[in-house]
């Protein structure tokens, strides 16, 4: 295994955008939009936009799990953690997102709620465990990465027989998302926005593959390359873009092959395949409800299923008027096009998810402030 910094070397850096440079027509231009906010976050820390010609931008996705999440959702975990006997576990930035009227999870438990930060699915089946007087809700979040591990807690939790423990499920699936930007529905009180390509997510693939992707690459014809989360990961993959649309290519190519397969992790897969099944739509922040996006629970583990045991309602609620969160993480608004970033809106007084996540654009151009060195020059 080799270590992080041989894939962080400033000279290799220089030199790929020295090749990048060469490769792009400088009679043409490029918008290459970065699905996973783990590579917003490279290419802000890391400086990589200042290496790119003028002529390559980076659009910036839907980032994180956190950040799509819609405020219905938050509200919805919201009302289930003041009910007698729950105690609510997450994890820890979810605390801190907004719902309806400023309220968060971190606010609700400040007035009695009993909501617990965890690290793991296997530490609310943890807590369930030792306290069998309380009903113990996993407030589940995440894209194909993360659903594996609650899968696994759902079925320990069976095979245990445990009867105070529930998922309240909101895992979503990055594929349909991919599509529906690329299908643009109606946009009116957003805009479109052109790409020219995909940096395809880095974890999401080494469980789902990188086969899922040949779909958009054929149908939509668009270039997919698959990245490592490492600034030289990101700038080889705008490299092989660039080469994909010289040529008139779409393909989907793997840069990240130290770790994704093209099947990706089978006893990943089949664990998520026993536990969930799809859902007709879920809601996505910025992206409207998306077609078999979502899971949700199978009838067999329908006893862990936190929306059937305590007949949780969803009632969709929208975004604060004056927060541009849901353009941003369709690609259509940077984070400076919001008149609340950096002034109302901060990591320390978040008014919109994008703000809160570490992994969203908002924080990421507010934590390396490169975007005052613009201002300034």
């Amino acid at each position: 295994m080799r270590h992080a910094e041989e894939y962080r070397d400033g000279r290799i850096a220089r030199a790929l955008g020295a090749r990048i440079a060469r490769a792009a027509d400088p009679a043409a231009s490029y918008r290459f939009m970065e699905f996973c906010g783990g590579h917003t976050h490279a290419i802000a820390r890391y400086g990589i936009e200042d290496l790119l010609p003028g002529n390559v931008q980076l659009i910036h996705g839907p980032g994180c799990p956190v950040c799509v999440l819609p405020v219905g959702r938050i509200d919805a975990a919201i009302r289930l953690s003041e009910r007698p006997k729950v105690t609510l576990c997450t994890y820890g930035d979810l605390m801190r997102v907004p719902g309806s009227h400023g309220m968060s999870l971190l606010r609700a438990k400040a007035t009695g709620a009993d909501i617990r930060m965890i690290y793991s699915a296997l530490d609310a089946l943890r807590i369930a465990e030792a306290e069998p007087n309380r009903e113990v809700v996993f407030f589940a979040i995440g894209f194909e990465t993360t659903t594996p591990p609650t899968a696994l807690a759902i079925r320990l939790a069976a095979e245990r027989k445990l009867k105070n423990f529930t998922v309240f499920c909101n895992h979503v699936l990055t594929p349909s998302a991919i599509q529906n930007i690329l299908e643009s529905p109606d946009l009116r009180t957003l805009g479109r926005v052109r790409l020219d390509g995909f940096i395809g997510p880095a974890h999401v693939s080494t469980v789902i593959g990188s086969e899922p992707y040949a779909f958009f690459a054929e149908e939509f014809e668009k270039p997919v390359v698959i990245a490592g989360f490492e600034p030289l990961d990101v700038m080889q993959a705008i490299l092989m873009l660039i080469g994909q649309v010289n040529e008139g290519r779409h393909e989907v190519e793997n840069q990240y092959r130290r770790a994704v397969r093209p099947q990706g992790n089978d006893r990943a897969k089949a664990d998520v395949a026993e536990v969930f099944e799809l859902r007709k739509s879920f809601e996505w922040r910025g992206l409207g409800l998306v077609p078999y996006s979502g899971l949700r629970l199978k009838n067999a583990y329908a006893a862990f299923d936190a929306e059937r045991h305590f007949g949780i309602e969803y009632l969709p609620a929208p975004d604060n008027p004056a927060c541009e969160c849901g353009a941003i993480l369709r690609g259509v608004k940077k984070p400076t096009d919001c008149k609340l970033f950096g002034t109302v809106c901060t990591p320390e007084t978040p008014m919109g998810s994008c703000m809160v996540s570490a992994e969203g654009a908002c924080a990421a151009h507010w934590t390396y402030g490169r975007f005052r060195d613009r201002e300034a020059s």
